[in-house]
């Protein structure tokens, strides 16, 4: 009786030993895995923030792609190419072309090389769909 105490004794001491050291190793991965990300972000903040007023649309649009939601050609919102959950705010200036219609309304054509007049800092925000 008592070798069968000590024997299960031994085995929960030893399983014990296990599912702490296991604890460590899960911790450690969760801390890799935390900074992998954070690099990631890093990465593609720094590749964002490439991009400024002055450039053009063709250059913005290695970086970012274009978002669902109202638009006009001289006003939009790009998601980033990285992850469409990373969003700017972009005006234009229209290159080539007036900036209105024979009806005064601001025109609904883009071209690749109209200039950037503003960009918003990076942001976080869900995807929107049309």
């Amino acid at each position: 009786m008592i070798r069968q105490i000590l024997a299960f004794g031994m085995i929960l001491t030893a399983s014990t030993s296990v599912l702490g050291s296991g604890r460590v190793v899960s911790s450690a991965k969760q801390e890799q895995c935390s900074q992998d990300h954070q690099a990631w972000v890093a990465r593609a903040l720094q590749e964002m923030e490439t991009i400024r007023a002055g450039m053009t649309r063709a250059e913005l649009l290695k970086t970012f792609t274009t978002e669902g939601g109202l638009s006009t050609g001289l006003t939009r919102r790009f998601v980033s190419r990285d992850c469409s959950y990373f969003k700017v705010d972009v005006e234009f200036r229209a290159v080539g072309r007036s900036d209105r219609d024979s009806d005064g309304r601001v025109t609904l054509l883009e071209d690749s090389r109209d200039v950037i007049v503003k960009i918003s800092r990076p942001y976080l925000q869900f995807s929107i769909a049309d």
